[in-house]
């Protein structure tokens, strides 16, 4: 078969409630990750190593920093017609926003009838993973579906958390239900203690999925959402597939990091897959040049660690330390420190996640806490340390003790 025309979508205009406060001032897609990346990235990074350069980025909720950062980082060659471009709520339908992942693809229409692709693919961009698409669209292609869903295998226990995807008993590849976070899921055959859920990444022919949109958008009871509404809409007809993230192999993966995939939903889960990074032996790994993960980062100078006296040594370990971090007389341990950090001497960083230009002051002490950027840690504060003072200054502690600062909050010590 000859190679299919392809448009990729990314929805990046989700609110991300569950994050707050590190949503208060931005979309989802745009929350800080890793030290030097955002969220979008790895979903953009995705698309474009799968050769897909012909990209789209919705983007609706508080979405100045997403479409910054999308504008700034990703520009693809004019001179060969390649794009990725932020494409806005614009009302072309109506007097409202997009009302759903399904309505944001309906109100984007006009794109799809100008680029003309053969094949859609539609991801979402707050995961965290590394998938070839390609191999996806030509299994895709290859079942004669209309529609095919990624699908990636989890504990049956946890079913009630994601949209679980049943099979035909004769055809492992084709959708027989699917159902919302069901309370009494069936496991896989091959695997009865696992079932697949789905990953909110869409492969579609694009007659089919224009189709489902225009009918999806004439429908008052629905809730406009590619999860609930389209792919049971597919399912009904018989023309739905499941892609098995297992079979996809990306060039580079490590069999630790095979079939890696974060939903970073809850600020446990984002504090979580930060984590992941900084094993010495990681359960995501960051350096893999086959697969590379691109962001915006540039005319940064090197980290620097400084003083080396008894008492008084600067270092890090166990941690990532990004571009422009100053680490003077400073403790750092299994932590991410993103650009422009400032940790000054006999500060102690530990088990924490710091945003760009943080500045943490001396003997200052920061423990399993999450800081958003610009925030001014004064010298002996104690944050992570002390639930109470903690919560006394308007901090948010989660259910497992991760304390997150907001961005740009001032710290009376």
């Amino acid at each position: 078969m000859a190679a299919p025309r392809v448009l990729a979508i990314v929805l990046a205009g989700g609110e991300g409630k569950r994050l707050m406060p590190l949503t208060a001032h931005r979309a989802k897609p745009a929350v800080p990750f890793g030290g030097i990346y955002r969220l979008v990235d790895f979903a953009l990074s995705n698309v474009i190593n799968s050769r897909y350069l012909h990209v789209i980025v919705l983007t609706q909720y508080k979405s100045h920093s997403l479409d910054r950062h999308v504008s700034k980082t990703w520009r693809m060659s004019p001179l060969l017609g390649n794009y990725v471009a932020a494409v806005p709520a614009q009302q072309r339908v109506g007097k409202h926003w997009y009302l759903g992942s399904a309505d944001a693809i309906y109100q984007c229409l006009n794109i799809i009838e100008d680029e003309r692709p053969d094949i859609v693919v539609v991801v979402g961009a707050d995961h965290v993973y590394r998938m070839d698409f390609s191999q996806m669209v030509e299994a895709h292609r290859e079942s004669g579906a209309e529609l095919t869903v990624a699908a990636i295998r989890q504990p049956i226990a946890e079913a009630d958390q994601f949209g679980v995807i049943e099979t035909h008993p004769s055809d492992p590849t084709k959708i027989a239900a699917f159902r919302e976070k069901p309370t009494d899921p069936v496991g896989l055959p091959d695997s009865p203690l696992e079932i697949l859920a789905s990953m909110g990444n869409y492969v579609a022919n694009t007659d089919a999925l224009v189709r489902a949109v225009t009918e999806d958008a004439e429908n008052p009871t629905s809730r406009h959402d590619m999860g609930g509404d389209i792919v049971p809409a597919f399912v009904a007809r018989g023309t739905a597939a499941v892609y098995d993230f297992i079979r996809n192999d990306v060039p580079g993966s490590t069999p630790r990091d095979r079939d890696y995939w974060r939903d970073v939903g809850t600020i446990d889960a984002f504090y979580e897959a930060n984590t992941d990074l900084i094993s010495i032996e990681p359960v995501f790994n960051l350096y893999n040049d086959e697969w590379p993960l691109y962001t915006g980062y540039t005319g940064l100078p090197p980290a620097k660690f400084v003083h080396a006296g008894a008492g008084r040594l600067g270092h890090a370990a166990d941690s990532i330390v990004s571009p422009g971090v100053l680490v003077s007389g400073a403790t750092v341990s299994g932590s991410v420190i993103s650009p422009g950090v400032r940790l000054h001497s006999w500060a102690q960083v530990t088990d924490s996640v710091l945003m760009d230009d943080v500045h943490v002051h001396r003997y200052a002490q920061v423990h399993r806490a999450i800081i958003d950027k610009n925030v001014v840690v004064p010298e002996r504060a104690r944050i992570g340390l002390d639930r109470e003072h903690d919560l006394a200054r308007g901090f948010t502690i989660t259910d497992s003790g991760i304390t997150v600062v907001p961005k740009g909050a001032v710290i009376d010590g």
